[in-house]
């Protein structure tokens, strides 16, 4: 057989070309449909384990079908919410994204698994009255559309990119359902107003308190002429505050399983453990510290192990607080169909919980990448000590809010923060910017047009989230009450 030559060559290197082309397409589309399978199979298994549980009995159908809507909602969750939590610290390069979703999935379990609350409000934050509902089957199939919105919303939020509240989309749907099982009068339109200040007062705080220690770290450490000698003196006493913060965060949020603890007393606990982690830091601080150049990147190294152990301390607390608010309309219809009643609070069986507390994982593993990515990178620049005061001010700003008894969101508040820092160091730049000129002779200084031109924080993505926030409980609120008629007219 001759060889190939001249034109033939041409041909056979098109033919390859386009023979690699079309497996790189293939490899391309395979890995989304592995992520796609796999969160398949979970599902599908959720909804084999409510089968064998409940077996033969009356209703169990029912329930099968809100195990895998359970089972979906939680891998939404996974795939969005986490990253607020762990955004920070692999956009500063503290994690690299293989340990961040390995610490997030470990923590995000363990939080629901031991800290989860026994009891759950079924009526999220008990927007919606259960005594309008007329009966239990209306009940059961409103519960259905809240959780089935809930998490088509997020699922669409996670698909566009924007980082948004679970809570707030579990409150869409349930507002949703109720109003279309029971009118407008259902709802506790007090509580809405609540939460819809929280959409303002979450952000804005926890932006502020981030912006505030930055401005801080940035006085006290970054600008002092031995900034080794005033990471010795300042850093032990920010991670002292670090844990004194979330052991405050904890007892209140994480700790409602094993017992009640009111504001005065977790703050308590807090100062106790704060002043320990100090006492246990300086001397770690100050030997980690040895043989550091006096510049910022030494900083960095500083700022790195704090920054891991407040990430894998918010996934706890995530866990402990919010998974119950996922598999809520869950657990309420699997009391509902059992005991053939309806109220505002209920015991979450243990099975729900492990489907929470895996879904969160699978989510995490399979999608949670993106929104990692969009938090911790591609809103404003990260470096540890940056996204250190994201993570501080996650767990004050809870503890001020549970004091003040506001609803607040854990997503705002990360978000909130990472904006905070990013709009902080553009104020930051312009007056310093603005200074320098003072200086310089009128040719050499920076146009006030080309200043307003370098922004730290990227507009598109400022803007996608706040949308994304404003229409999250109307949005889910629209959507379950279409599902919900739909629901009742398919099965009447």
């Amino acid at each position: 057989m001759s060889e190939p030559k001249g034109n033939q060559w041409k041909t056979l290197d098109k033919d390859l070309n386009r023979i690699s082309q079309f497996e790189y397409a293939q490899n391309y589309v395979a890995r989304p449909m592995v992520g796609l399978g796999v969160a398949l199979a979970f599902i599908v298994i959720a909804a084999l384990v409510a089968g064998l549980v409940f077996g033969s009995q009356p209703g169990s159908m029912i329930i099968v079908a809100a195990a895998a809507l359970g089972a979906y909602m939680a891998i939404n969750i996974g795939a969005n919410d986490v990253a607020n939590n762990m955004g920070p610290a692999v956009g500063a390069k503290a994690l690299t994204m293989g340990g961040a979703i390995v610490i997030a999935a470990l923590c995000e379990s363990a939080g629901a698994l031991l800290a989860g609350g026994d009891v759950v409000s079924t009526i999220s934050k008990g927007i919606i009255d259960p005594s309008a509902m007329a009966e239990t089957r209306i009940f059961i199939w409103a519960m259905m559309a809240a959780l089935l919105s809930s998490a088509l919303w997020v699922n669409l939020a996670t698909w566009i990119g924007a980082p948004v509240s679970t809570t707030h989309s579990v409150v869409g749907g349930v507002m949703g359902a109720g109003i279309a099982a029971a009118g407008f009068g259902a709802v506790n339109w007090a509580s809405m107003s609540a939460i819809a200040a929280s959409w303002v007062i979450s952000p804005l705080l926890g932006g502020l308190i981030a912006a505030g220690f930055l401005a801080l770290i940035k006085a006290k450490i970054i600008y002092q002429d031995d900034k080794i000698a005033a990471a010795r003196k300042w850093v032990p006493i920010l991670v002292g505050i670090m844990m004194g913060a979330f052991a405050a965060y904890l007892a209140v949020k994480g700790l409602k399983r094993i017992v009640k603890i009111d504001i005065p007393t977790a703050l308590l606990i807090g100062a106790g453990v704060g002043a320990l982690a100090y006492v246990a830091s300086a001397p770690l601080i100050r030997k980690q510290s040895e043989g550091l150049e006096n510049r910022n990147k030494s900083l960095k190294t500083l700022f790195g192990l704090p920054l891991v152990i407040s990430a894998a301390l918010l996934s706890f607390a995530h866990g402990a607080n919010d998974v119950a608010n996922a598999v809520g309309p869950l657990a309420a219809i699997v009391h509902a169909n059992e005991f053939g009643e309806f109220a505002g609070k209920v015991n979450i069986p243990q099975w729900v919980m492990i489907i929470g507390a895996f879904g969160i994982s699978f989510g995490l593993l399979l999608f949670g990448p993106k929104l990692i990515r969009m938090v911790g990178s591609q809103i404003t620049k990260l470096n540890p000590m940056r996204a250190y005061c994201v993570a501080l001010s996650a767990a004050i700003t809870v503890i001020i809010a549970s004091w003040l008894g506001l609803p607040v969101s854990s997503t705002h508040i990360a978000v909130g923060g990472v904006f905070g820092v990013g709009f902080f160091r553009e104020w930051h730049l312009e007056r310093r910017a603005r200074a320098s000129n003072a200086k310089k002779p009128p040719e050499k200084r920076i146009a006030k047009e080309e200043r307003r031109r370098r922004k730290l924080v990227r507009r598109s993505h400022f803007m996608t989230i706040i949308a994304a926030w404003v229409i999250t409980v109307p949005a889910a609120a629209l959507l379950s009450a279409v599902v919900f008629f739909m629901l009742t007219g398919l099965f009447h």
